[in-house]
C-alpha cells in the first residue's frame, strides 16, 4: 500500500512512524512534512488547504490511501476533493468536520443524539455574553465557536477576562464548568462501525501544576491507571456511537477519527468537545501502544469496511510524551534556533523523538520552526519507567530558550 499523510506536526510524525513500521506499507509520503518526518517518509511541498493540489499530488504518487492529519484541511474540504476523485481518504467531509469546526454545531448534534455534555449558550452580542456569564457564574468557560488551534478556550475565575475573550470572538459558546479529571478518547469510524482506541490524558496548561496559559498540549500519557475499566465501553455506548449515528441520520456521515474530550465529573461522563482528527500530543502515546498494523485499519475506515477489522491489539506497556516548546510559547514563539542532542536522546532505551515544529536551515542543521518543537516519547513497563525514560531523553536535547513541563504523568505514576 502506498500511503500519503497530509500535515507537518508531531501527530503526523507519529502517524508516519507507525505506518513506516507496517509491513503492508510499500511507500510512505508526507506533505509538507518536517525535518523528522523526512527520516521515515518522502516529503513533498504542498498547500495542505488546497484540495486540488493535494489530490494532484496523490494521483502523481498513485497513493492507495491519503491520511489527513490536521483539522484545518478537513474543515476546508480537502477530504471531499479526494473522495470526488476516487482516492480513499481517512478523514471526514467538510460538513462532518464541522463537529470540530463549530462548537455550536457540535452542541446541536449532541442535543439531538442525547449525548451528555455541559449546558451552554451560543452568543453573538455583548448582551447575550453578559447574560450567559451571569447565568453560569465562575469559573467561566468561554469557547471560540471556530477553529483556534487549541487556544480558543478560556477558563477563568475573572469575569473581565472571560468577557474580553468572548467579545473578541465572532460567535462564542459559553458553558457551565465541568469538574473532574479530563480524558481523551479516540475512535476510528467508517460512518457506521465505531472502533475505540485506548484512552489518554493530556496536559493543556503551559506550566507545571496546571499553571499558565492554555496551549495545544504540553504532554500526555496512556494508559490511565485511575480510570474505570468500563470507561471505554460506556463512552462508546453513550457518546461515540450515538454521535456517529446522528451524523449519518443527518446525511453527513462521519468517516475518519472522532476524538471525544471528556470530563469525568461527579455526575458522570460529560463531553467537553469533539475533534475531527487525531489529537496532538495524545496520538503520540496512543500509537506508541498500538500493536495492530495501522494502515489496514485506516484503509478499512476509508473504504467502509471497518466491520471486518479484527479487535485491535495493544501493548501492556505505558507511554509518556513530553513536549519541548520554543521560547515564549504559547505567545509569539521564537524560531530558527538550532536543536542539538537529538541523536543522544534517541539512544535512551525505548525512547524516540517526534518532530513538531522543525525545519532544516541552510547548513542542513535541524532548527525550531514553531511553538511546539518536539514530542519526546518513551514506553516502559509502567508509567514511572516510561516517565524516567522520556525525561532522560529530554535532558539530552538542547534548544536555547525552550521550556517543558516536568510533571507529565507524575500524579498518575505515583498512584499506579
Amino acid at each position: 500500500m502506498k500511503v500519503l499523510v497530509i500535515g507537518g506536526g508531531a501527530r503526523e510524525h507519529a502517524l508516519c512512524r507507525s505506518l513506516s513500521l507496517d509491513p503492508d506499507v510499500t511507500a510512505l509520503h508526507c506533505a509538507p512534512g518536517n525535518a523528522g518526518i523526512a527520516e521515515v517518509a518522502e516529503v513533498h511541498p504542498v498547500d495542505a488547504l488546497d484540495g486540488s493540489a493535494v489530490a494532484e499530488l496523490a494521483a502523481s504518487l498513485r497513493a492507495d490511501l491519503v491520511v489527513v492529519g490536521p483539522e484545518a484541511p478537513l474543515v476546508a474540504g480537502v477530504a471531499d476533493v479526494l473522495r470526488e476523485r476516487g482516492v480513499p481518504v481517512f478523514g471526514p467531509s467538510a460538513e462532518a468536520a464541522l463537529l470540530e469546526g463549530s462548537k455550536a454545531f457540535a452542541k446541536d448534534v449532541m442535543a439531538s443524539a442525547n449525548v451528555p455534555t455541559a449546558r451552554s449558550y451560543v452568543c453573538v452580542t455583548p448582551e447575550e455574553v453578559d447574560a450567559a456569564l451571569d447565568a453560569f457564574g465562575a469559573p467561566y468557560v468561554v469557547k471560540d465557536d471556530g477553529l483556534a488551534a487549541g487556544k480558543g478556550v478560556v477558563v477563568t475565575p475573572d469575569i473581565a477576562a472571560a468577557r474580553e475573550h468572548a467579545l473578541a470572538c465572532e460567535r462564542v459558546v459559553i458553558e457551565e464548568f465541568l469538574d473532574g479529571p479530563e480524558v481523551s478518547l479516540f475512535a476510528i469510524t467508517d460512518g457506521e462501525t465505531v472502533l475505540p482506541l485506548q484512552p489518554a490524558q493530556d496536559f493543556k496548561r503551559a506550566l507545571d501544576a496546571d499553571e499558565g496559559p492554555n496551549t495545544g498540549g504540553m504532554g500526555a500519557y496512556s494508559p490511565l491507571p485511575w480510570a474505570d475499566p468500563k470507561l471505554v465501553d460506556e463512552v462508546l455506548e453513550t457518546v461515540l456511537q450515538p454521535t456517529v449515528d446522528e451524523l449519518r441520520r443527518r446525511g453527513t456521515p462521519f468517516s475518519g477519527l472522532l476524538y471525544a474530550g471528556l470530563a469525568i465529573t461527579s455526575r458522570g461522563v460529560r463531553v467537553i468537545e469533539f475533534n475531527a482528527r487525531f489529537g496532538d500530543p495524545e496520538t503520540q502515546v496512543v500509537l506508541a501502544r498500538l500493536r495492530t498494523p495501522l494502515a489496514s485499519v485506516l484503509f478499512n475506515a476509508a473504504t467502509g469496511n471497518l466491520a471486518a477489522e479484527p479487535p485491535l491489539r495493544w501493548s501492556d506497556d505505558a507511554a509518556v510524551t513530553v513536549v519541548i516548546a520554543s521560547h515564549n510559547y504559547p505567545g509569539t514563539p521564537r524560531t530558527g534556533d538550532v536543536i542539538e542532542g537529538l541523536a543522544g536522546a534517541a539512544e535512551v532505551e525505548q525512547a524516540y523523538v517526534l518532530h513538531a515544529g522543525t525545519a532544516h536551515d541552510a547548513q542542513g542543521r535541524v532548527v525550531s520552526a514553531g511553538g511546539r518543537v518536539l514530542s519526546v516519547t518513551a514506553t516502559g513497563a509502567g508509567l514511572e519507567q516510561a516517565r524516567t525514560r522520556a525525561y532522560e531523553a529530554v535532558s539530552r536535547i538542547r534548544l536555547d530558550g525552550s521550556h517543558h513541563r516536568t510533571d507529565i504523568a507524575a500524579k498518575a505514576a505515583a498512584s499506579a
